[in-house]
């Protein structure tokens, strides 16, 4: 016969077992998958260094002590 004690236990070690299910079952999934279309980078850049740079030297020259300016 079963008394009172051994339900509580026999319900304790259940329960126990099934809460990891149940939580295991929610846990959320992460799938990573490549893009079904190629990833493209646009490189559409202006690139004017190379105009500032002649222009600073030109400006160097114009405003140094031996062009007579000032």
């Amino acid at each position: 016969m079963l008394t009172r004690p051994m339900i509580l236990k026999c319900a304790g070690a259940l329960l126990w077992a099934v809460v990891p299910l149940i939580m295991i079952a929610c846990t959320p999934r992460v799938e990573v998958a490549a893009p079904e279309k190629p990833i493209t980078i646009n490189l559409n850049v202006k690139i004017d260094h190379e105009i500032r740079l002649k222009v600073d030297k030109d400006l160097d020259q114009v405003l140094s002590k031996d062009s007579g300016l000032f």
